[in-house]
Formats: C-alpha cells, sequence, structure tokens
C-alpha cells in the first residue's frame, strides 16, 4: 500500500477516492472499502482512501476531541489489511481548514487527485464551515468528471455502527459489542519500553506498551491476547499470539496522579522483548482498576485476575478473530 502526504499540484493517475476519518476501521468502513475496491476494480482505478492528520476536531478543540480508537500507524495497518492501494494522509491545519468546499472539489479531488470515482457516507461535510455535501459533489461531477455514490449507514442488530458507538462500548466494558461493531477484537499496539519493573517484583513480570495517546477509550483489568512475533509454550490458537492478562489505567496503588499505562503479563513466556512492537488484543474485561491499601493486597489481586483469565482461556479456547497483521509500503 503506498502511504502519500499533501495533495499533489497535478494527480499522477486517476483514482477512486473515499474519505474519512475510518478511526477504529469499523464494520461501517470495512463495507466502504469492500465498494471502493469493487469500484476500482471495475473502472480499473486506483483504490485510495484520503484521511485527515491530526482530526479535525483535534486540531480545534483538542481537550474536547472523542479519544483515538487507532493511531496513525494502526489505521494504516488496518487499511493495508482490507486491501487499499493508497491513503493520502492531509495534515489538517488552518490552512486546510479555510479551503472553501468548491475549491476542495475542483483544486483536491479534480486536479490534484484526478478523481473519478467517489464514495462518501450519509453525514459526509467537507470544506470550510463544513459547507459541502452529497448534493454539491453531485452538482460538480458532471463537470469534473466523476461519479459520486452515497454509502447509507451500516447497522448490527439495529445499532448504527459509528466509531462513536465503539468508544461508547469500550467505555462500558462491553468488549463483545465491540468485537461485533468492529469484526474483530479491539487492539492496542505500541513499542514495548522500560518501565519501574515492579511487576517483576511483585511476581509477575510485564511488558509495558508505549500508548500513542494519553487518553485510551477504555480501562481496567482485561484478559488479552499479544501479537508481533512472539513465541512461546504457551501460544494460542493464533501462531505467535500469547495470551496473558493486561491492567490499563493509571495506577492509583502506586501513582497519585500517574498517566495511563498499558502493563501485559503474559502466561508462561520469559523471553527478553524491549524495543518490540507488539499488538495486545483486548478480549474480556476482569475488573475495573482499583486502588489497593497496600503491595501485598495489590500482589494477592494480581494471582486472582491470572487466575481468573487463564479461567477465562479455558472456557473460550478459539477467542482470537482473524488476524490484521499486513504490513503497508
Amino acid at each position: 500500500m503506498r502511504v502519500s502526504r499533501g495533495i499533489p499540484v497535478q494527480a499522477e493517475a486517476p483514482v477512486a477516492l473515499t474519505i474519512g476519518n475510518f478511526d477504529g476501521v469499523h464494520l461501517g468502513h470495512q463495507a466502504m472499502l469492500v465498494r471502493l475496491k469493487e469500484a476500482a476494480n471495475r473502472l480499473d482505478l486506483t483504490a485510495c482512501v484520503m484521511i485527515f492528520e491530526p482530526h479535525p476536531r483535534e486540531f480545534f478543540a483538542p481537550d474536547q476531541a472523542p479519544t483515538r480508537l487507532t493511531s496513525l500507524r494502526e489505521k494504516l495497518e488496518l487499511l493495508a489489511a482490507a486491501g487499499v492501494d493508497r491513503v493520502q494522509v492531509c495534515r489538517f491545519n488552518f490552512d486546510f481548514a479555510r479551503i472553501s468546499a468548491e475549491d476542495f472539489i475542483v483544486r483536491i479531488l479534480r486536479q490534484g487527485l484526478a478523481v473519478r470515482w467517489i464514495l462518501v457516507g450519509d453525514d459526509f461535510r467537507f470544506g470550510a464551515r463544513r459547507a459541502g455535501d452529497f448534493t454539491m459533489l453531485k452538482s460538480f461531477s458532471a463537470e469534473c468528471g466523476f461519479e459520486v455514490e452515497e454509502m447509507p449507514a451500516y447497522t448490527v442488530n439495529g445499532l448504527r455502527v459509528s466509531s462513536t458507538a465503539v468508544r461508547e462500548a469500550l467505555a462500558e466494558g462491553n468488549l463483545d459489542l465491540v468485537g461485533r461493531l468492529l469484526g474483530r477484537p479491539y487492539g492496542i499496539s505500541g513499542r514495548v519500553v522500560s518501565g519501574d519493573r515492579l511487576g517483576k517484583k511483585l511476581g509477575f513480570p510485564t511488558a509495558n506498551i508505549q500508548l500513542k495517546h494519553n487518553r485510551p477509550p477504555l480501562s481496567g483489568i482485561f484478559a488479552v491476547e499479544v501479537e508481533g512475533g512472539l513465541r512461546g509454550a504457551a501460544a494460542s490458537s493464533l501462531p505467535g499470539a500469547i495470551r496473558g492478562v493486561a491492567s490499563l489505567g493509571v495506577r492509583p496503588t502506586v501513582h497519585e496522579d500517574g498517566r495511563p499505562v498499558l502493563e501485559v503479563h503474559l502466561f508462561d513466556f520469559d523471553q527478553e522483548i524491549y524495543g518490540r512492537h507488539l499488538r495486545v488484543h483486548f478480549l474480556h474485561k476482569l475488573r475495573n482498576e482499583e486502588k489497593f491499601p497496600d503491595l501485598e493486597t495489590l500482589t494477592q489481586q494480581i494471582a486472582r485476575d491470572v487466575e481468573e483469565a487463564k479461567h477465562y482461556f479455558t472456557l473460550h479456547p478459539s477467542t482470537f478473530s482473524a488476524g490484521i497483521e499486513k504490513p503497508f509500503t
């Protein structure tokens, strides 16, 4: 998959395009990508996705913006796995925000990308003050030489699939619903970095996963599966994946005002993995994060968490959905 930054002055080749933030790449997004690829194949075009970095709401109101479901790297990996040919990453700043809807169509879609077919969601807006919509795209289609299609809302059991719905389910710890909205378990990826080694001192060594954002969309203690080139006796149904228990939160027992930390204790695993890039898949929430009176009480609770997670895997021997690992170029 080709990743391009910004918008070229003049397009190299025509594309079939869809536009959006694609945060989480949920089932609704995936349905759009299937439609995009079908059109690209039919018209012999490159299947291209335009995304924005940062998210417009992060740019205008960072303190009020919704927490991200996926980092840019995670989003690109998911788009590559979906078979997208090209991703156009547009830097969202004041200059981009001031582009009028008409200029966006003529200068970016027609001239910069040579769009021949475009798919947008039923709530899609673009241009300064969000003045552009599907109707405006249709009005310019003949002049600019592209077809326009609108994607209706995608629902699961009557619930509209959206990034907001995924965030709400994650906040509630409803990972079954999250899996139905995403079509896979929710995951967070990052490099293993040095921590305070408290887990090892307590008898439960952990991998400290670097978080890309300080506001993860879920918190608590979870049964997880981890992948990223790992091998070991505890490898589960997916080759290379290892089961464990994860803590995602601020660790109130050891820090008064701590930043969110993702720590994973892997079962029957003793490799040196500092610096490796791992993906943690959250399968089942065991409990909320708690503040304990002392480290001894915390250690006893960790032991119970480990046993409960192992019991969960005994009851769910095949829990992992299809892997999403696919490199992009």
